[in-house]
């Protein structure tokens, strides 16, 4: 007889029939067990094992009554905490726990609503239980929703159909919450199908994605272990702050170290601003001349979805992780690699993502430097030398400057130096290039602004108070008196604003690219017992009393964007403050070629239309803001995979178009496509003119050379009256 059947033969002689029943159909039962595979034996997730209630601690009360005081009284939008900001919260809370509504069940909503005008009650008695109630329920939903998904990816995997016609839609945060678990299970069921599509459309096979994702299910479990009260604080306490405008923000003790990090710019890591959005770690803006800048391969908007230590480290999936780990996972030790999965903004494919390394290192004020470069242009017979300045950030090196030190470093002491040598080699025009830069020190615009103008006001200030006031260029010196273009994009924000607006307010010279960010409003940060508050206190104003918030500057000629504003820009962004006016203020124009415009644009147009490259970019951009209008997708994999290859092969052809257009072979097929991003993506070591060679095929350089060829146009139709020095 077996071990295992003579291990379980321990009944009494004299027991009942029906204590022997039960015995001997518990040795059939593990008879059955021991037979088969310990990995066929299906495991149960049961969500009530990964949650534990988290509750306020005694400085939660105090810290949120200091914070909502502070908001009321010094933030520049001055609200009142009553019942419409209580709604606001409310609302913002609920959106920040469960922004795509897979969560939260209606029910659990309408239990909440009875807490939606309490919320202004709550924080000023420092009262926290609702909210920590909420969020308890929140955590206990989300692990039951991992537990179905886990259960669904270990027991039935193969049940799962991919044959039926149904479809998902993509965006649900303005869709009611399931009305029962039944709903909300079938929810889950298939954005657990959308996502293996994906991976199937990217060439993995079942076994491959079944391990990775029940990974990756399993880490989110782990995150849900993690949570403590501080997170839950964090994010009501957050929901408050955005409520007012979304750079107001609370940083508990961890994360504002992290802040304090980042903005030194002595971080050893990538030189990157990330931001948390739907379960994804965000690229929010690049720092200047930064490692990740440097390599040229991360892009604002890429979401990062694992990360990697080393050339060769297992890549950790970190969707749905705390952006505070994910920051820890990527900073390391100068000279160290790391490796990032990326899910690119503008992805050619959106069912593959990209792996690339950079190797972490500290950022150097003198690395942030401006740069310049000539690019000679042949129009009409004639060729004119078109100087380029590229200014990554408005810097300036203070302790050098107040130490007395003659050679300290800052935008306008090094943009000076080089329109000076600019000069001696009889450049015809002169574009200042702000793409994607941030902004920085408002002294230097104003400073900048100075070298191109007679002395003027250059910006206006306005506080929470109402008072204005104007910050002025105090120089006579006109550095340079030619032809003079800004070339901006979506990324060209704060301190970048303010110069393109000046420049144009004053009629100084020609604005070419994409409407800026719209970031026009001023931060403080205020130390607090725990962590600190960044709070909005005034608002930027042009001269003509345009404010750049939120619209930003228009250019006088737009360019395809390569950057969606209704993902990134200040009006994407929830509660952002409206664009306003204020009185102008009086300044000396130049004469206006407002006239020439229409000149410019038809020649602009007619050129583009033979140029490979341009044409591309705009082929591109509407490829895929044509996807982006889509609202649903389709959960029959052979659907999905016929439109994949549509997708596929319709990117191929308009790559092809570019190439035979400038004497290139054309790729034969999607893979000799795929194979060149690879090789494009991960060699870093290319020779001088290689580099060069793929930097003048890229998008950045295509719209720089037009926008040279549009100030060439811009000399050549200006009245004959109208002299440049």
């Amino acid at each position: 007889m077996p071990k295992f059947l003579s291990l379980s033969l321990k009944t009494p002689f004299n027991a009942s029939p029906m204590q022997l029943s039960k015995t001997l159909a518990s040795i059939a039962i593990s008879a059955v067990l021991l037979s088969v595979p310990f990995s066929t034996i299906a495991k149960v997730y049961n969500a009530e094992e990964y949650v534990h209630p988290v509750s306020p601690a005694k400085e939660h009360a105090k810290l949120s009554f200091v914070i909502a005081k502070q908001l009321q009284y010094q933030h520049y939008r001055q609200m009142v905490l009553d019942d419409n900001l209580s709604s606001k919260v409310f609302d913002a809370f609920l959106k920040s726990l469960d922004p795509n509504r897979t969560f939260f069940l209606a029910e659990d909503i309408k239990k909440f609503e009875k807490f939606r005008f309490l919320i202004d009650n709550n924080f000023r008695r420092g009262e926290l239980e609702n909210a920590f109630d909420a969020f308890n329920l929140y955590q206990k939903r989300h692990a039951e929703r991992l537990a179905y998904t886990m259960n669904l990816l270990e027991n039935d995997y193969s049940k799962l159909d991919f044959s039926i016609e149904e479809e998902i839609i993509i965006k649900r945060d303005e869709l009611p919450w399931p009305a029962n678990k039944e709903e909300q299970d079938k929810l889950t069921r298939q954005q657990l199908k959308n996502v293996i599509i994906s991976f199937k459309l990217a060439g993995k096979d079942d076994k491959e994605i079944q391990e990775l994702l029940i990974k990756r299910y399993k880490n989110q479990i782990n995150r849900i272990k993690q949570t403590n009260n501080e997170d839950a604080f964090r994010i009501y306490i957050n929901a408050l702050a955005e409520s007012y405008d979304p750079h107001t923000q609370y940083f508990s003790p961890r994360v504002s170290e992290n802040f304090d990090i980042q903005m030194s710019l002595s971080l050893e890591g990538i030189g990157a601003m990330l931001q948390a959005e739907d379960g994804y770690t965000k690229v929010k803006r690049l720092v200047p001349a930064g490692p990740a800048e440097k390599a040229g391969q991360l892009k604002a908007g890429d979401r990062i979805v694992g990360v990697g230590q080393g050339v060769d480290g297992d890549i950790i999936d970190v969707i749905g992780w705390r952006l505070d780990d994910v920051v820890q996972l990527i900073r390391g030790k100068k000279g160290t690699t790391v490796r990032l999965e990326l899910i690119p903004q503008k992805a050619k494919d959106e069912h593959k993502t990209k792996t690339i390394q950079i190797v972490r290192n500290t950022v150097k004020l003198e690395e942030q430097a401006a740069k310049k470069e000539i690019i000679e242009i042949t129009e009409n017979g004639q060729k004119k030398k078109i100087g380029v300045i590229d200014i990554p950030a408005f810097y300036i090196d203070f302790k050098a400057a107040q130490a007395g030190d003659p050679n300290y470093k800052s935008t306008t002491r090094d943009v000076k130096k080089l329109v000076s040598e600019l000069k001696q080699e009889n450049i015809d025009g002169l574009i200042i290039d702000l793409r994607n830069n941030g902004g920085g020190s408002l002294q230097e615009v104003n400073t900048l602004v100075g070298l191109f103008i007679e002395s003027g006001p250059t910006v206006q200030v306005k506080a929470a108070d109402g008072r204005i006031a104007q910050l002025n260029d105090e120089s006579e010196e006109v550095n340079y008196q030619g032809p003079l273009a800004v070339l901006v994009n979506r990324l060209s924000a704060s301190a970048s604003e303010i110069f393109a607006g000046a420049i144009q307010d004053y009629n100084r010279g020609l604005i070419i690219g994409n409407q800026t960010f719209g970031k026009g409003t001023v931060q403080a940060l205020q130390q607090l017992e725990q962590g600190q508050i960044k709070l909005t206190h005034a608002k930027f104003y042009r001269v003509s009393g345009d404010s750049t918030q939120n619209l930003g500057v228009i250019p006088d000629l737009i360019f395809p964007a390569l950057y969606d504003k209704d993902d990134i820009g200040e009006s994407s962004l929830p509660e952002a403050l409206p664009w306003d006016q204020v009185k102008n203020v009086e300044h000396t124009n130049f004469p206006t070629v407002s006239s020439i415009f229409p000149a410019l644009k038809s020649k602009h147009e007619k050129r583009v239309v033979s140029d490979p490259d341009f044409q591309y970019i705009q082929e591109t951009v509407a490829r895929i803001d044509k996807k982006k209008d889509q609202k649903t997708l389709s959960l029959n994999f052979k659907t999905r995979q016929k439109e994949y290859k549509e997708s596929r092969q319709e990117q191929l052809e308009i790559e092809n178009k570019r190439r035979i257009a400038k004497g290139d072979k054309p790729f034969k097929n999607i893979k000799e496509l795929d194979d060149e991003d690879d090789i494009l993506g991960l060699n870093d070591e290319h020779e001088d003119k290689e580099e060069d060679k793929d930097k003048k095929d890229s998008d950045s350089y295509t719209l720089l050379l037009e926008s040279a060829h549009i100030l060439v146009d811009y000399i050549q139709l200006q009245p004959a009256n109208l002299v440049h020095k």
